[in-house]
């Protein structure tokens, strides 16, 4: 079996929140992130310059200790997205979202792995832009 090329690793997590100001708060000014992306009221994404941390604001009422949204494995390029996901379906993975092209120049799509955690493959300018390869 061949895997795809292009994966750089782990480098975006996503969680759902109750309390989104406090949150952005403590991460901003405790941890030292900065908001990178706010689309909405409800979502921010912030960055330490490489990694990217998405939180959602949601309402706890179905299940109070679940709080990780998905997973993200970062991409080097939006042509890998592609490859991830013709893989993907080519293993039977269950895909929640096809590719999508974002407004902030992401490209990704969403899965579930084998015990139903959301996946996501994306390609994000921001990380792409700390490879070394990028740098040159």
């Amino acid at each position: 079996m061949t895997i795809p090329a292009g994966m750089i690793g782990i480098r975006h997590v996503a969680l759902f929140i109750q309390d989104l100001e406090s949150a952005i708060d403590f991460y901003t000014r405790v941890v030292g992130m900065h908001i990178e992306w706010q689309p909405d009221p409800d979502n921010v994404y912030l960055s330490n310059h490489g990694d990217v941390f998405a939180l959602h604001r949601v309402d706890y009422k179905a299940d109070p200790l679940q709080r990780l949204d998905h997973i993200g494995f970062a991409l080097t390029e939006q042509a890998a997205v592609d490859g991830w996901f013709s893989h993907m379906q080519a293993h039977g993975v269950r895909i929640t979202e096809a590719p999508k092209t974002h407004r902030d120049g992401s490209r990704g799509f969403y899965c579930l792995d084998s015990v139903g955690h959301l996946l996501e493959f994306i390609y994000h300018p921001p990380i792409a832009r700390t490879l070394p390869s990028a740098q040159a």
